[in-house]
C-alpha cells in the first residue's frame, strides 16, 4: 500500500462516534489539567490551560459537534493543534490507535448529516464493523470563529 493511496489517522472517540484525525495535523496528545473557564465565551470553549508555559484555548469537540456535554467528572484527552500562530487543545473523550486506511474506503460525507458535522468532515471510511468519520481539525477550530462572526 503506497502512502499516496492511503490515509493515516489517530483515532478518537467523541460521544459514541469514532473519528479519524490526520496524524500530520496533531502536534501532541495530552491530558488536560487546570482548564480555566472564560466568562462569556461560547459554550464550546471549555476554557484556557497552560501547556508548558503556553496559553492554550481548549475547545470541547462534543459541544462543537452539537453533542451532549461530557458527564461530570469523566476523563478526557486533548489533541494539541496549531492553527495560525495559536495553539489549541481539542478535548475528546478518548484517543485510540494510529490506523492507515486505503483511499478506496473513503466516501463523501452523507448529505443527511447535521450541517455542523458536514462542515468539519472530509469524508467517511467504511470499516468492517463501523464507520470512521474523517475530521478536518482546521475546520473544526475555525467553525467557532465563523459562528462568532455571524
Amino acid at each position: 500500500m503506497s502512502v499516496e493511496s492511503s490515509f493515516e489517522y489517530v483515532t478518537v472517540r467523541i460521544g459514541e462516534q469514532r473519528f479519524g484525525v490526520p496524524v500530520t495535523e496533531i502536534r501532541e496528545v495530552f491530558s488536560p489539567h487546570g482548564v480555566t473557564s472564560v466568562p462569556r465565551a461560547p459554550e464550546e470553549i471549555a476554557g484556557l490551560l497552560n501547556l508548558r508555559g503556553r496559553i492554550v484555548t481548549a475547545i470541547d469537540a462534543r459541544r462543537r459537534l452539537g453533542l451532549p456535554p461530557r458527564p461530570e467528572g469523566a476523563n478526557c484527552m486533548a489533541l494539541g493543534m496549531e492553527h495560525g500562530t495559536e495553539l489549541f487543545g481539542i478535548l475528546v473523550d478518548e484517543v485510540g490507535e494510529v490506523v492507515r486506511l486505503d483511499a478506496d474506503t473513503l466516501e463523501v460525507v452523507p448529505a443527511h448529516l447535521d450541517s455542523r458535522w458536514r462542515a468539519v468532515l472530509t469524508g467517511v471510511h467504511r470499516l468492517d464493523n463501523e464507520l470512521l468519520a474523517a475530521l478536518d481539525m482546521k475546520k473544526l477550530i475555525a467553525a467557532g470563529n465563523a459562528a462568532l462572526a455571524a
